[in-house]
């Protein structure tokens, strides 16, 4: 199967995508790891990537698609793929569609604001052995401490409440159109994310037509 997975950052698809890629035994194509493995390999596009990330820039669309191009055509991605993290814009999805990439399904992890600000702005990491933890759903013994070394635990700066927000405001306005687009084609599918990891997982293989 060829799948798309979108949803808000927080929302979990990572985790999901890596569950299907697992039961399906097909690879997740994340955007910025094939970006920096292009770069490591030096691939043509990965050279022109590397310009841009030398500068602090964005690395613009063209460059993005020609990545995306080079690593769809590895040997792996001939049983299918996940793409996580593209395309994040409809002028994107249009690009993909022009490669003459046909697409299985396309699934939209729903997921509320409020309920990824509060898991996201919950989590808390251990600097010194990168143990992570939650506030509600896996806090440490005591709160404040790693139990595994004992460091201080904090909160990562991109997880405070007004990061997550802004993020999320751009995810609505650039990628979340990416739904209708797909709707259009009637290749959509809705997840809605549930408390347990494996409940979703659960509601995501059924969205897709896979036994469990």
């Amino acid at each position: 199967m060829n799948i798309i997975f979108l949803g808000a950052p927080g929302a979990g698809k990572g985790t999901q995508a890596a569950c299907v890629s697992e039961r399906l035994g097909i690879p997740t194509i994340s955007t910025g790891a094939i970006i920096r493995e292009a770069i490591r390999s030096g691939t043509r596009m990965g050279e022109e990537a590397r310009k841009y990330t030398e500068q602090g820039a964005l690395v613009p669309d063209d460059v993005v698609i020609g990545i995306i191009r080079e690593r769809l055509a590895e040997p792996d991605c001939r049983g299918g793929f996940i793409l996580d993290g593209f395309p994040r814009t409809v002028p994107q999805a249009e690009a993909l569609d022009a490669m003459g990439i046909a697409l299985d399904a396309v699934l939209s992890l729903e997921v509320s604001d409020e309920a990824i600000v509060e898991r996201m702005s919950g989590r808390r990491v251990c600097d010194a052995c990168g143990a992570s933890y939650h506030v509600k759903y896996l806090p440490s013994r005591d709160g404040v401490t790693c139990d595994k070394c004992g460091a201080a635990l904090t909160t990562r700066r991109d997880d405070a409440p007004e990061v997550v927000q802004s993020r999320l405001r751009v995810y609505h306005e650039t990628t979340e159109p990416l739904k209708n687009y797909y709707e259009q084609k009637g290749i959509l599918r809705c997840v809605e994310g549930q408390e347990k990891v494996e409940d979703t997982t659960a509601l995501t293989l059924s969205a897709l037509g896979v036994k469990a």
